[in-house]
């Protein structure tokens, strides 16, 4: 019987961001996707979108699909989900595996990326971007999108759910990857957050940025399976 692995995709994304590399890794995992709610055409949760609902719905899938302790890969924001939902219920995580997930988050860092989410800005600027987004998350108007993902920021700007003392805490091995390239999370940021962490590992992608389709398929899928391998005979 196959070991289960959970893929969670990034912000203004869906779970078809991750079909590529569900069907490599669905040779050696039972591997199970889902998108998040303000994304896809779901609703938001009762107060928005917030960092909070995204960990919250990692742990209420895992309890729907029974997947009672489970191997996690997280991008960009479902990484930041996946160690906010580890953070409350470790023992349901065996491993977690983050890429380009950016974790220093404050006021002046969420008022830098908010900047990018502007639908004039992007219509002008990348208008195959917004048609790919309005076919993404239909029936969802694009810049109702666009605002929640900022309220989303600009929540973790103000009150980040992992901390240097939470993580500190986590017993769950980690793996975090960033590109060198990666302007968003930042390779100085990712290692001192890793260095929080008592299970973790880091490890730089050359020459790959922020975007997934950038970062090369097959040294992705090899790193988790790789780190997978390590904790299962207690490397890590």
């Amino acid at each position: 019987m196959k070991q289960p692995i959970l893929l969670l995709h990034g912000a203004l994304a869906t779970e078809a961001q991750l079909k590529p590399l569900a069907r490599e890794l669905s040779a050696f995992f039972a591997v199970h996707t889902f998108t998040f709610g303000g994304h896809g055409g779901r609703p938001a949760g009762p107060i928005g979108l917030s960092m909070q609902q995204c960990a919250a719905e990692v742990k209420e899938f895992m309890d729907t699909h029974g997947l009672d302790a489970t191997h996690v890969f997280g991008y960009s924001l479902g990484g930041y989900a996946a160690l906010a939902a580890a953070l409350k219920a470790p023992e349901r995580f065996q491993s977690i595996t983050t890429l380009g997930t950016k974790f220093n988050w404050s006021p002046a860092t969420a008022a830098l990326e908010t900047q990018n989410l502007d639908l004039a800005t992007l219509q002008q600027k990348v208008p195959h971007y917004v048609q790919h987004l309005e076919q993404l998350h239909q029936p969802t108007p694009v810049d109702e999108l666009l605002s929640a993902t900022a309220q989303l920021m600009r929540g973790l700007g103000d009150s980040p759910l992992l901390t240097p003392e939470n993580l500190s805490t986590l017993e769950v091995p980690v793996q975090v990857l960033v590109g060198e390239l990666d302007k968003t999370a930042g390779v100085d940021p990712s290692r001192h957050y890793t260095d929080f962490m008592p299970r973790a590992l880091f490890e730089i992608i050359m020459n790959t940025p922020h975007p997934l389709e950038k970062v090369n398929p097959d040294l992705l899928f090899s790193r988790i399976l790789r780190f997978v391998e390590m904790v299962e005979e207690n490397h890590i």
